[in-house]
């Protein structure tokens, strides 16, 4: 009969794991000096990273995004988009104000986070977490902006 610990047993807890070995230098230009016996041979700890449970740190993120009000894309990247759809419809080297890029961005922003949240809908409907592709078309065609 076999007895196990209670701490392996435990939920949450890590298995350790050894620290990586060091990669052989390759450099002899330097001569190897004798080891002391009082020396040690690891490197020196660094402080541990912090590791977070999975889903925390999605949790963190979306807490940070609903109370922030700045924008989420960069405006120089929206900026060049809007230009490069301009050029599309028109010849003619289209202007923008600052003022209408900022409206414009603001407003295709909301949309898209009000899809993402149908979206994220339509996955806890079909019993996921995960936002498929299939859950985004569903969501526009429901709206009725398939055609877009």
């Amino acid at each position: 009969m076999r007895h196990d610990s209670s701490a392996n047993r435990r939920k949450g807890t890590t298995p350790r794991r050894r620290p990586p070995a060091p990669a052989p230098s390759t450099s002899r230009t330097a001569p190897r000096t004798p080891r002391r016996s009082g020396e040690s041979s690891r490197p020196p700890v660094s402080p541990k990273k912090r590791r977070f449970r999975p889903g925390t740190k999605a949790l963190m993120e979306i807490r940070r995004y609903q109370k922030s009000t700045d924008l989420l894309l960069r405006k120089a990247p929206f900026s060049r988009l809007v230009h490069e759809v301009c050029q599309s419809y028109s010849r003619e080297a289209l202007r923008w104000q600052l003022y209408a890029l900022l409206a414009l961005q603001e407003a295709a922003e909301a949309f898209l986070v009000m899809l993402f949240s149908d979206a994220n809908l339509c996955a806890i409907h079909a019993k996921r977490v995960t936002v498929f592709p299939r859950d985004i078309q569903l969501a526009r065609r429901i709206r009725g902006v398939d055609n877009l």
